[in-house]
């Protein structure tokens, strides 16, 4: 039996098929991982172009309440008006330096009436579902410096809790609904600075972290992967191919030779003796 007569045979058929499966499986995660760092790189990217600019007026990167392009994320911005403190919110669940705490969004009227949501920072939990200490924004008119950053989506199993002041997530289309009136839905305001300034502050977000991930090796592991099943695969169906074939006379002596080959690759027993005695003299 040749080797392409035993890898047509149905059994070797069955294996071939999942290895192709496997292979297919491996590529598909390898393929996803570069996804995942082209991804990452593109954050980065935005983050070097933007996060260091010079703030602009807000009308001027956001012409309209809905406004918001993607490469407009950590773009800094002035935004002039009244805080409307009586209508703060908190965002429950969020996690900074292995604590749990809120996130403070409070609403800004714009001296062209409408609305937009300034995020001033962290404040930790004080208990269950409570908060500590909101520190309170500048009174009057107040120039906001904040950093551009978009819509958070809906989380699935979690809504605001009844008749708090608190929300789940930061989507600024909920926000609008609960707020009412000419409300900024395409993006909101992370802040850096406030003028006046507040006796006071939350605790700021941190610069972002530059940093890819492990995304390029994991997927190069993967195609590795999916090269050393064909690799596993072949060497099985040889070592069956040989073994089917063991009172082929060729086979036979096929296998003599590998022997052989084997044995005069090993020290014979004077050499492992010579080199005994040369460690024990060492």
């Amino acid at each position: 039996m040749t080797v392409w007569q035993l890898a047509r045979s149905r059994q070797w058929l069955g294996w071939l098929g999942l290895t192709v499966l496997v292979a297919i499986v491996c590529c598909a995660l390898g393929t996803w991982q570069f996804a995942r760092r082209a991804e990452a790189q593109a954050e980065i990217a935005k983050v070097e172009a933007n996060y260091d600019r010079e703030p602009v007026p807000l009308s001027q990167e956001l012409a309209a309440v809905d406004a918001w392009d993607e490469q407009q994320e950590w773009t800094p911005v002035i935004a002039e008006g009244e805080y409307l403190v009586e209508d703060e919110m908190l965002v429950r669940n969020r996690p900074r330096a292995g604590r749990v705490g809120f996130e403070v969004l409070t609403p800004l009227r714009l001296q062209d009436g409408s609305v937009f949501i300034v995020n001033r920072g962290w404040v930790p939990s004080a208990g269950l579902n409570a908060a500590a200490e909101v520190p309170a924004p500048p009174a009057g008119e107040v120039a906001v410096v904040a950093r551009l950053k978009p819509s958070e989506p809906q989380i699935a199993g979690r809504t605001d809790p009844e008749g708090t002041n608190q929300i789940a997530t930061i989507r600024l289309d909920g926000i609008a609904d609960r707020l009412g009136g000419d409300v900024h839905t395409g993006a909101y305001g992370q802040v850096v600075a406030e003028r006046p300034a507040p006796a006071e502050t939350a605790e700021l977000a941190a610069r972002p972290v530059l940093d890819e991930g492990p995304h390029l090796s994991y997927a190069l592991q993967w195609f590795v992967f999916a090269t050393l099943a064909f690799i596993g695969y072949g060497y099985l169906l040889r070592q069956e191919w040989r073994r089917v074939n063991a009172d082929d006379p060729d086979e036979r002596m096929r296998a003599e030779a590998r022997r052989r080959k084997a044995a005069s690759r090993r020290p014979s027993d004077a050499e492992s003796e010579d080199a005994l005695l040369d460690a024990v003299g060492r």
